[in-house]
């Protein structure tokens, strides 16, 4: 389905064109008509499906062709700031030619920052895009006229409520009207989910994006190692790989700090992305990252929504994740836009059972890759397949073997020097 079949403002469309967008993808073409509809709504639909134009598009369309001039017409809520600039460049450029205005609130910056959200609030904008805790921070200190506000959305609510979110929230859908659109759109649809938008939504309308199955073009592979081999892995693994774009995730801010100094030790040049870093320090290293200045990021699960750069060649989980879910997530930064992408897990024995958890959510098994013969032997606990020895070792070497294939078209690279 292309975009021209929706009955979009024609300024929306110039828009459109000029950000390249010209097939609705499934997310899209199941929300837009709804919302268009007036519905509320519930969208679960994994990162990188294209869920935020899926909302933005019918929610910019509606302001276009609306008479009313609302102080604020539109509150799109978000877990990070790095998602909340991110949707706010999606505006810029969808709303270009429309006339139609647009802020992002969050926080981590200079007073000046503050005074000039705080101005465009009180002059009025037709979208403001916000963390909860920004957000609240304003309305604390001066009144925020919400009475034109036509649309709610909620954008990563599960992530939202996953960082402690939910009393802001409350706060924060208590002082806008009740006579709204409300959209909420996850990740997950675990009960509390439910159970909040059964709080927040009017007989909401339902579309469920298969969020279970990583994109078919991603390579993925496991290694089962001890915790003291995972850097001799890793350093394996780019030294072989033509990678140009890297991010490898750890699961505590911690980790990503201590990781980043052996990166650096064994002469790569990576940059640590965890919340200790001002904000300017952060966007640094998104645009540098972006721009492909900086080969690897070393970060938290931040980073696997927080972000949306196409071109990621490969993402190495040094830590298992807590939440299979979050698997999807931090593979889903690679493979987007239709290209191919290489995803590894390294598994110690701790992490055994959590990454069995994560191959019955994708209802398969993911290969298993040898561990370099100079690393020394790799654990012998539970066995990963129900086959004998031989079966196994034909496996592993296969996956080698499909990991070199995929490493023999690239171009470019981020060997230690």
């Amino acid at each position: 389905m292309t975009f021209n079949e929706f009955n979009f403002d024609e300024r929306l469309f110039e828009g459109i064109d000029s950000m390249g967008f010209k097939t609705a993808t499934p997310i899209q073409e199941q929300t837009i008509p709804l919302i268009a509809e007036g519905n509320d709504l519930i969208a679960c639909a994994q990162t990188g499906t294209g869920k935020t134009a899926s909302y933005l598009l019918p929610v910019l369309d509606a302001l276009c062709k609306s008479d009313e001039k609302a102080p604020i017409s539109a509150l799109i809520l978000a877990p990070t700031r790095e998602l909340a600039m991110q949707i706010d460049q999606q505006v810029e450029g969808l709303a270009y030619f429309t006339g139609l205005s647009s802020i992002a609130i969050y926080g981590g910056g200079d007073g000046m920052g503050f005074e000039q959200q705080r101005r465009s609030l009180k002059e009025g904008v037709d979208l403001v895009i916000a963390t909860p805790g920004r957000l609240l921070a304003h309305m604390n200190t001066s009144a925020i006229d919400w009475s034109g506000l036509r649309f709610l959305v909620l954008d990563e609510a599960d992530r939202m409520l996953d960082m402690g979110f939910k009393d802001d929230l409350m706060k924060i859908v208590r002082s806008v009207p009740t006579q709204r659109q409300t959209l909420l759109f996850s990740a997950t649809m675990p009960p509390k989910i439910r159970q909040f938008a059964g709080v927040l939504l009017s007989k909401p309308k339902e579309v469920n994006i298969a969020i279970s199955q990583p994109a078919e073009k991603i390579l993925q592979l496991q290694y089962r190692v001890y915790d003291e081999q995972k850097i001799g892995v890793v350093k394996d693994i780019l030294n072989q790989g033509d990678y140009k774009s890297v991010i490898i995730f750890a699961s505590t801010k911690e980790s990503v700090k201590n990781l980043d100094k052996e990166m650096q030790k064994n002469g790569f040049s990576s940059k640590a992305f965890h919340s200790d870093l001002g904000q300017e320090e952060r966007e640094q290293l998104l645009l540098r990252f972006k721009n492909r200045k900086l080969n690897i990021l070393v970060g938290t699960d931040v980073l696997s929504r927080g972000i949306d750069i196409d071109g990621i060649d490969l993402v190495i989980n040094y830590d298992v994740p807590p939440d299979p879910e979050d698997y999807i997530h931090r593979i889903g930064r690679t493979a987007r836009a239709e290209k191919t992408g290489t995803a590894i897990t390294l598994v110690n024995n701790r992490d055994y059972g959590r990454f069995k958890g994560i191959e019955r959510l994708m209802g398969r098994e993911v290969d298993e890759a040898p561990v370099p013969e100079e690393l020394g032997p790799a654990p012998k606990g539970a066995p990963l397949r129900k086959s004998n020895d031989t079966q196994r070792k034909k496996k592993k070497n296969g996956a080698r073997r499909k990991l070199g294939n995929r490493n023999a078209n690239r171009g470019g690279d981020v060997k230690a020097s």
